[in-house]
């Protein structure tokens, strides 16, 4: 079926038109993952930073956390790069593949988004943002409250496309993604050390898992119901904080990972009060950080053979602009855990997705 443009020159009646794009709403790519009988899960909404930005950094020229250029999207359907922060999909999209919903999720902010995309999902997530306001500040990616005014212009053109009724259903139905901490806690807290003025580690995690729990508490009251919740992952053997903090070895940096663990177990914690305060909701907390720790750990097993480099140049350092077209990437992009210096290849985010989503997607219902 070929996608409504509503800028056609031929005006259908608004009738004729919501009533399309309700029909287009059922039309789901085929599920890889198994949902339970009688439930729908009509769209999916991502908000967070680079691990699930599908482009909209491409239009906020104030960042340079942009990866519109080559090789970003070496892998991707044409190989041209889209403003994922990878080789190919980023976990927005093989979420949305996984749940039947559609093959890849747009960013809200890109200028080529059609009506037609709403209904099933967007993606307003903005490489560099966090939980903490002072790390999308430094980033000057798109912060927790624009990425929600984003989400509330949203919801006003789905209602104008599909009414009231429609609308409300697909935000209780729909999944929404929160993807946020590692900035907060590898760049804001260790590398730049701003907050490390103002709170300890424990301080500092108490302070981001209150804005998160804010955050989804301003969800809840939008019309989420169905929300999940990465948790943080395992920064310490991310390559880029190997290089800085590892030393001559390029060790894990334990104190990093046990950084994240304890933002982890705050945050846990939190996500359970939020349930018995809104029982009428699903908020899941998804565990990626021991996924990503076997997979880094037990490459080999994996079909792996390279954990601690990114594809990209060296992989010691380089991640957004100096992962660019003047450097070399490696021969062989499977071998490989991640592509640059922070974000793991398309192959070990499939890796991660499908089988979270298997062990989760119950917890939605």
């Amino acid at each position: 079926m070929k996608p409504l443009c509503l800028s056609s020159p031929y005006v259908l009646p608004s009738l004729l038109i919501r009533f399309l794009l309700i029909f287009i709403v059922t039309l789901k790519t085929m599920a890889l993952v198994k949902l339970p009988p009688n439930i729908s899960v009509p769209a999916l909404l991502v908000f967070g930073d680079s691990i699930v930005d599908t482009g909209n950094n491409d239009n906020n020229l104030l960042t340079s956390a942009r990866c519109n250029f080559p090789p970003y999207g070496k892998d991707f359907k044409g190989g041209m790069p889209t403003g994922r922060f990878s080789n190919g999909k980023v976990p927005s999209d093989i979420i949305a593949e996984e749940l039947g919903i559609k093959e890849l999720l747009p960013a809200y902010l890109d200028p080529k988004l059609q009506p037609h995309e709403l209904p099933t999902g967007v993606c307003f997530a903005s490489g560099g943002a966090g939980y903490d306001p002072v790390t999308s500040e430094t980033a000057a990616a798109i912060s927790l409250t624009g990425q929600l005014d984003l989400f509330k212009e949203y919801t006003s053109k789905l209602r104008g496309l599909v009414g009231e009724n429609k609308t409300n259903f697909i935000l209780a139905n729909s999944v929404f993604l929160v993807v946020f901490g590692s900035n907060d806690i590898a760049n804001t807290y260790f590398l730049s050390r701003i907050r490390q003025v103002q709170y300890d580690f424990p301080s500092y995690a108490d302070f981001i898992v209150h804005s998160a729990s804010d955050f989804l508490k301003e969800l809840y009251q939008l019309g989420a119901r169905r929300i999940g919740v990465f948790n943080a992952p395992p920064l310490g053997c991310v390559p880029s904080q190997r290089t800085a903090a590892g030393g001559t070895t390029r060790k894990c940096v334990a104190r990093y990972n046990e950084a994240a663990e304890l933002f982890n177990s705050k945050l846990s914690k939190e996500m359970k009060s939020l349930n018995q305060k809104y029982p009428n909701s699903r908020m899941v907390y998804i565990d990626v950080y021991n996924p990503l720790l076997d997979i880094i750990i037990n490459h080999k097993k994996y079909g792996y053979n390279v954990e601690d480099k990114g594809c990209c140049g060296t992989g010691l350092i380089e991640v957004v602009f100096l992962c660019n077209r003047l450097v070399p990437t490696c021969p062989n992009v499977l071998e490989y855990v991640f592509w640059d210096s922070f974000h793991p290849t398309e192959s070990a985010y499939k890796k991660i997705v499908a089988p979270i989503l298997e062990k989760y997607v119950k917890d939605f219902v």
